[in-house]
Formats: structure tokens, C-alpha cells, sequence
């Protein structure tokens, strides 16, 4: 399985479609282990890039703060799985509670605030 989460300054991103960086992450998941990971620098921002981009790294789930309704349909058709609400933290502490189940994920940050631009 490989995640990708967006980062700035080496932890997640709250705007995924305006962050510097994907993290790659390969994972062996009866193992509960990190195998590799890979920086990616992001491409320009455009709507509807990132998920045939993603689906293109190889992601399997990407693990966001928030996420628009369009977007999360748009990483649906490409078989991504999308996980919101995550911590600001470091991609390597984000996937391991993601893969011991321990990862308090919240309010998907794109639904609940007023004016929010969220990347589509």
C-alpha cells in the first residue's frame, strides 16, 4: 500500500492542494511497518490534477486535514482512498496511528468553516 499525505515544512498540510510536497509512503500493512518513503514535489496547483497524479505515484489512500466534496469524489473514481481530518504531524507519525488504527482523525476542515477555500 502506498499513502500519500501533503506536507509544508515537513508536516501535514492542511491545504492539500496548496502544499509543497507529497510524502509517499510505502507501508506493509500486516506488518503495521513503514517501508520507504519518497518527497515529492507537487505539481502547480490546478484543479482536478492531484488525483490521476496520485493514482500515477501509486497511492492508494491519501491521508488530508480537509478535503472538498468534489475532490473526494474525484480521488474515489481513481480508487484512492481519502481519510480526512488528520493532525498537523509528521507523515511518518500519521501513518503509523493510521495503520495501528489509532489515528484521531476529526472534522473534515473543508465542511465545517465559513468562506473556506478548499482545492477541487
Amino acid at each position: 500500500m502506498k499513502i500519500a499525505i501533503p506536507i509544508v515544512a515537513g508536516k501535514l498540510s492542511a491545504h492539500f492542494g496548496h502544499c509543497e510536497s507529497f510524502a509517499i509512503l510505502d507501508v506493509d500493512t500486516s506488518a503495521k511497518k513503514i517501508l520507504k518513503r519518497d518527497d515529492i514535489k507537487a505539481p502547480p496547483h490546478q484543479p482536478g490534477l492531484l488525483p490521476p497524479w496520485l493514482a500515477q505515484q501509486g497511492a492508494n489512500v491519501i491521508i488530508a486535514g480537509g478535503m472538498g466534496g468534489h475532490a473526494q469524489e474525484l480521488f474515489a473514481q481513481y480508487s484512492i482512498r481519502v481519510v480526512l481530518g488528520a493532525p498537523s504531524d509528521t507523515p511518518e507519525e500519521i501513518v503509523r496511528c493510521y495503520l495501528n488504527g489509532s489515528l484521531q482523525s476529526g472534522l473534515n476542515v473543508c465542511d465545517h468553516v465559513e468562506g473556506h477555500e478548499c482545492s477541487h
